[in-house]
C-alpha cells in the first residue's frame, strides 16, 4: 500500500527535524552559535490523469488525477540572525554588532570562521580563543601588558608599565555572499564551502561589517519557546503519520482476511 511508505517518509521527515530541534535546544546557551532549520520538499507524483487529458472526443479534463509519494528534506539552513549582546566586562569578549565573522586559524593552518568571540591571550601573548586558536592574522601584545583596547574598527592598544597606550594591529572580520552556505565545523567554528562563496575580508565597521563592541559577548539566537513549539508540532506530526502506518495495517489485514 502506498500510504505506508508515503507516511514513512513523513515521520523519518519529523525525526530529522526533531533531532535539529534537539540540537538547537541544545545549545540555548552556546556563545554565538546559530540555529538551523531544516528545509523540506515533496517526493515525486504517480501521474494517473494529466490535466487537461481527453475524457470524450469533445471535452477534456479540467483538473488532473496526481498521487503523491512523501516528503524529502531538501537542506539543513543555519539561521544567521544576531543573538543578543550581552555585556560581560571580559577584557576581551568582543561582539559583532552586524554581519561578519571573526578568523582563526586550527593547528591544521586551515582558516576557520566564527561568531564567538570570546579571546584570551595566550602564554606567548598571541590573541586565541576558548580552545587555543590564534586570530587571523595573528595579534600578540606585550607580556606584560596591563590593558587591552579594541576600538569598534578592530584597533587594538595595549597599555604598558610606564609607556603611553601603543596599537599592536587591527582585528580584520570576514564576510561571505551567501552564509548559510558555509559548513559547520564543530567548536563555533564555520567553514568555507563552494556555496558560501569566496571570502571577503575587511575592517569592522566598513564596507557593510559589523562593529567590534569589547566587553560583550554575543548569545546564542535560539528562541526557547519558537522552539518547544515547533518540537510538539513535530511530535504531533509524527503520531499523525505513525496512525496512518497503523491504518495501512489495518487495510492490508482486512484484505488478507477476505482472500482466506
Amino acid at each position: 500500500m502506498k500510504a505506508m511508505h508515503t507516511a514513512a517518509t513523513g515521520m523519518d521527515a519529523q525525526t530529522l527535524r526533531i533531532d535539529t530541534i534537539a540540537n538547537n535546544l541544545a545549545n540555548a546557551n552556546t556563545t554565538g552559535f546559530k540555529s538551523s532549520q531544516v528545509d523540506f520538499a515533496d517526493l515525486m507524483y504517480v501521474v494517473k490523469r494529466w490535466p487537461g487529458g481527453a475524457q470524450t472526443e469533445t471535452t477534456s479534463m479540467p483538473t488532473g488525477l496526481e498521487v503523491g509519494s512523501g516528503v524529502f528534506p531538501v537542506s539543513s539552513l543555519k539561521v544567521f540572525t544576531d543573538g543578543v549582546i550581552t555585556n560581560t566586562a571580559g577584557e576581551l569578549d568582543l561582539a559583532i554588532t552586524g554581519q561578519g565573522f571573526f578568523q582563526v586559524e586550527t593547528p591544521t593552518g586551515e582558516v576557520k570562521y566564527t561568531r564567538d568571540g570570546s579571546f584570551r591571550v595566550g602564554p606567548d601573548g598571541t590573541i586565541v580563543n576558548s580552545q587555543g586558536y590564534p586570530l587571523y592574522p595573528r595579534l600578540s601584545v606585550p607580556t606584560d601588558a596591563t590593558a587591552v583596547g579594541v576600538a569598534s574598527d578592530g584597533t587594538v592598544t595595549v597599555q604598558t608599565p610606564g609607556a603611553d597606550p601603543g596599537e599592536v594591529g587591527t582585528l580584520q572580520l570576514a564576510n561571505f555572499v551567501n552564509p548559510a552556505g558555509l559548513s559547520s565545523e564543530g567548536g563555533n567554528l564555520f567553514g568555507e564551502t563552494v556555496a558560501s562563496g569566496p571570502v571577503t575580508t575587511g575592517v569592522p565597521g566598513r564596507d557593510g561589517l559589523g562593529e567590534i563592541k569589547q566587553g560583550y559577548l554575543e548569545t546564542s539566537n535560539v528562541e526557547v519557546v519558537r522552539e518547544l513549539v515547533n518540537l510538539i508540532a513535530a511530535q504531533r506530526t509524527y503520531e499523525l503519520n505513525s496512525r496512518v502506518v497503523r491504518a495501512g495495517d489495518r487495510l492490508l489485514q482486512a484484505t488478507n482476511g477476505l482472500v482466506t
